[in-house]
């Protein structure tokens, strides 16, 4: 039977920094929708450069293109990195992880204010050099995320498998508070 952990938060969180680390760590596949579809942009495949503009505006890629990179890249012990982003993706994602005996071990929320999330993410543009993080995108991202992605909290709140993490302070302390919240 596999197992799975999601990500969930807003972009600038910290989500990729602590998944990876947890993948490494526990021996899961990390699966970040982001980075694949921005592997896909630079290299510019046909994928790549449907969802380039779509990136390029902040909006969510759609859920059908989503969806089949999952499947794709499905793993025994998987964590999904800001995957799923909408109502729709988690029970799609539910679906999957059924079809597939997958077990679901937690949704781990990392949750941080609206302002650190914009400094952090320009100050990552200005490190990285990544185009799709300028100021007005950033706000763009954060407000997609308030309306498709947030109801996910409930959603998996009601279900008993949400865990809420602070996601202020350092990387350290912010990943023993995950690894807590997780049990493991």
């Amino acid at each position: 039977m596999g197992q799975a952990v999601i990500f969930l938060g807003p972009p600038g969180a910290g989500k990729g920094t602590q998944a990876s680390r947890l993948a490494e760590e526990l021996g899961f596949k990390k699966l970040s929708t982001g980075d694949i579809l921005r592997d896909h942009v630079a290299r510019g495949t046909p994928l790549g450069e449907r969802v380039r503009p779509i990136m390029e505006r902040g909006d969510l890629v759609p859920d059908d293109l989503i969806l089949e990179l999952i499947r794709e890249e499905l793993a025994e012990r998987v964590i999904f990195d800001g995957f799923p982003r909408t109502l729709a993706q988690a029970e799609a994602l539910d679906r999957l992880l059924a079809e597939t005996g997958t077990r679901l071990l937690g949704v781990v929320l990392v949750e941080v204010p609206e302002e650190e999330l914009v400094r952090r993410i320009l100050k990552r543009a200005e490190l990285e050099g990544r185009s799709d993080d300028n100021e007005e995108t950033v706000r763009r991202r954060l407000e997609v995320y308030r309306e498709k992605t947030e109801p996910l909290v409930g959603y998996y709140e009601a279900r008993g498998v949400l865990k809420r993490v602070d996601g202020l302070g350092t990387p350290d302390e912010v990943y023993a508070r995950i690894r807590a919240a997780l049990g493991i």
